[in-house]
């Protein structure tokens, strides 16, 4: 395994989870499964994803979900 990577993508206000996810890259929109989410402050305070994802804190968001500024994302697909 190689370093830890964490990146940032721009999206327009009220962009949903999918066509977020396709910024990153196209496979990524179309196979799209869920996002797991979690806002930055939160993230901050647990500590790690982990820690959060442990608490509860982690949620689980469908195709309709709007992005939130702040959101701390893992996007789960399939291609």
């Amino acid at each position: 395994a190689g370093e830890t990577e964490v990146r940032a993508w721009t999206i327009v206000k009220g962009t949903k989870a999918p066509q977020a996810a396709g910024k990153i890259h196209s496979d990524f929109e179309r196979g799209f499964i869920r996002a797991e989410v979690i806002d930055f402050d939160t993230l901050m305070k647990c500590g790690s994803y982990s820690a959060a994802r442990e608490q509860g804190l982690v949620r689980s968001e469908g195709k309709e979900y709007i992005m939130q500024d702040g959101d701390v994302t893992l996007f789960r697909f399939n291609v």
